[in-house]
């Protein structure tokens, strides 16, 4: 999405495509400000809702919170299609070119999104930079989290692996390996996200296996179909193959 902002582009991404859980709570604080108070020369909130597909006694519903902006955009992002993209597209249809000018500076810091978080342990670190370039550095453009290059120090890792595997990544590859098999971190990373998918309907969760494994294959991953390295008959596709899974919309 490419759109005017005081003479000025804003960057080449696509909004449509960024949900709007990445809206951060800055971004909403400013539209409140603008939007809850009640005008006669500009539209306020409630030329929005209607906007959004909202009926009208629904948004006679919202004039009793003490944030209805706020309300209607969290309502919004569960009830209706929504997207970042479709915000600025209804924001720039109601003639507020002054929220877009405002905002949109900080819209275009909002937390990066991913095609998939990479769950691994260290000792298959060189496998990880092999799929790096294969995914990433290739045609397929795909867009990994891997921790150790994406993840700041000083955060805590529990936290913020949870974060980016429910909010920021659209779905996870695990390596499997003897390693990963006895690492604490990988065993959370992975409960973690077969509990947003259970019985992996929307295929969120996909395992890797790229070398033999002494140890028995993990109960909790042998209904969901696996990506296997190791086999001779499908290596020549494996990486179309799991690019192809890894871009499923």
């Amino acid at each position: 999405m490419s759109a005017s902002r005081g003479g000025r582009e804003w960057q080449d991404v696509d909004y449509f495509s960024v949900p709007m859980v990445a809206l951060n709570f800055h971004v909403r604080r400013r539209l409140a400000l603008y939007l809850n108070p009640r005008s006669v020369v500009a539209t306020d909130w409630t030329g929005l809702a209607e906007e959004m597909g909202f009926e009208y006694l629904e948004i006679r519903s919202y004039e009793s919170q003490e944030n209805p902006t706020g309300k209607l955009l969290q309502d919004w992002e569960v009830k209706k299609p929504s997207s970042v993209g479709l915000l600025l597209q209804l924001l720039k249809r109601i003639q507020r070119e002054d929220i877009l000018e405002d905002v949109s500076p900080d819209i275009g810091a909002m937390p990066e999104l991913f095609d998939a978080f990479i769950c691994y342990c260290q000792a298959d670190i060189g496998f990880v930079h092999e799929m790096i370039s294969q995914l990433e550095q290739s045609s397929s453009h795909l867009k990994l989290c891997v921790f150790d290059r994406d993840v700041l120090p000083g955060t805590c890792v529990w936290t913020i692996a949870g974060e980016l595997i429910e909010k920021r990544c659209r779905r996870m590859v695990a390596v499997i390996s003897d390693d990963y098999l006895v690492s604490d971190e990988c065993d959370f990373q992975t409960k973690f996200a077969l509990s947003l998918c259970p019985g992996a309907r929307d295929k969120r969760l996909i395992p890797v296996k790229y070398k033999p494994i002494k140890k028995e294959f993990p109960s909790i991953l042998r209904h969901i179909t696996l990506c296997d390295y190791t086999n001779p008959s499908t290596k020549s596709w494996f990486w179309n193959r799991l690019s192809r899974a890894l871009s499923l919309p």
